[in-house]
């Protein structure tokens, strides 16, 4: 190959390599300012409702908590407390130490042409049993991430939503 060759053939590779690092800046940038992904920092309110499970005074048994969250990149990390049940047992608020904790930990799953969701582990150090809560959550526009959740505690599953507002 002669220089003559060798010149066009650097001077396209040149710029070959160039484009392609202007559009990987281009497509950092629009992933980064223009999709960024929603914010949950903050309080939220989540209301469960079971659906299914194995223990029959769970059916149709309602369970609210407060929780807060922060993100870290497309990390989720927080806590939560039980403050209201409606069951077969009846309906009672928790206040104080009657309120069971929740560990909280989670991903952001960030779609450009679809909708954004929410996978959180929740750990709930209930009074003298341990449980682990799994919630597959969609976000909204409206500030809401609603879903269904998991969770080992009678094989449970049901309906749950996040929301900023009490209920």
């Amino acid at each position: 190959m002669t220089i003559q060759h060798l010149v066009p053939f650097l001077w396209s590779t040149a710029a070959t390599i160039v484009g392609g690092l202007i559009l990987a800046v281009l497509f950092f940038l629009a992933r980064e300012k223009l999709f960024p992904p929603p914010d949950v920092s903050g309080r939220w309110y989540l209301e469960m409702s079971f659906q299914k499970t194995s223990y029959k005074p769970f059916n149709g048994m309602i369970l609210r908590y407060v929780a807060v969250f922060w993100r870290e990149g497309h990390k989720v990390k927080g806590t939560a407390e039980k403050v209201y049940e409606n069951s077969s047992t009846g309906e009672r608020n928790f206040v104080g130490k009657d309120r069971t904790r929740s560990v909280i930990d989670g991903h952001i799953e960030k779609n450009v042409f679809s909708i954004d969701r929410v996978s959180l582990h929740v750990i709930e150090d209930g009074h003298g049993r341990e449980s682990t809560h799994f919630h597959d959550l969609v976000v909204h526009r409206d500030d809401r991430l609603v879903g269904t959740f998991i969770t080992m505690a009678a094989d449970s599953e049901g309906i749950v939503t996040w929301q900023r507002e009490p209920y």
